[in-house]
């Protein structure tokens, strides 16, 4: 078995992508633990993480490591997350979300993984968590919402200068009516001048009609 360090806690093996397992002999979302040489790895599945399906697809700018504090926003049951929390496994991950369906969910995993801090709201107000959180070295925003750019906009305030958003625009939670490029387009015309484009990247055929973007804030 090949293992191949790709990013700080980004691993491939074989042909897949993983992280160490911080919650040994645990799956979260059914993926398949690898163990060799004594660790534990989490298979990280492209299809069901934005993320995962960016690395694949070329991403270059991966700025989260052992140490990071992440703002996690649109955190849904807590997949992706949970990978970013074995990354950032002496940071912190600040899990906004706002179904109470999922919040139930996304508990039980922040209860077992003492990084990961759950926070029930809507990403719009961030007055109700700006204080808890306080400033972070990354944004991970992946919500279905039609004002995707004004929500990452309001939560550069807590961004650090110089520090990274990974920005999904969803294209149909926008505009059905327009085509995605047209939506994508529209969308980053919105972003802050205080931001700075540096990736985008398709997600096809992991997800369709997404674009995933990486910003940097200006110092």
């Amino acid at each position: 078995m090949r293992v191949e360090k790709l990013f700080d806690g980004v691993y491939r093996i074989d042909r897949k992508i993983a992280t160490i397992n911080s919650d040994p002999n645990v799956k979260v979302y059914n993926e398949e633990l690898i163990k060799n040489d004594g660790i534990e790895y989490r298979s990280w599945n492209p299809y069901r993480s934005k993320l995962a399906a960016a690395i694949l697809n070329g991403l270059k700018t991966f700025s989260i490591n052992e140490k990071t504090n992440v703002l996690y926003l649109g955190a849904a049951t807590g997949t992706t997350a949970s990978h970013v929390s074995d990354i950032a496994h002496n940071g912190n991950v600040f899990c906004v979300e706002l179904s109470e369906r999922n919040m139930r969910e996304l508990m039980h995993l922040c209860e077992r993984r003492k990084n990961m801090f759950p926070i029930l709201c809507d990403a719009n107000n961030i007055d109700f968590y700006i204080n808890d959180v306080g400033m972070c070295d990354v944004i991970y925003q992946d919500i279905s919402a039609k004002e995707q750019a004004l929500i990452i906009n309001k939560n550069s305030r807590m961004l650090k200068k110089n520090g990274y958003a990974y920005f999904i625009i969803k294209s149909q939670s926008i505009d059905i009516s327009k085509s995605p490029k047209e939506v994508f387009e529209h969308e980053l015309s919105l972003l802050s001048d205080e931001f700075e484009v540096l990736e985008k990247i398709d997600l096809e055929p992991y997800d369709s009609m997404h674009l995933f973007v990486v910003l940097r804030k200006k110092a």
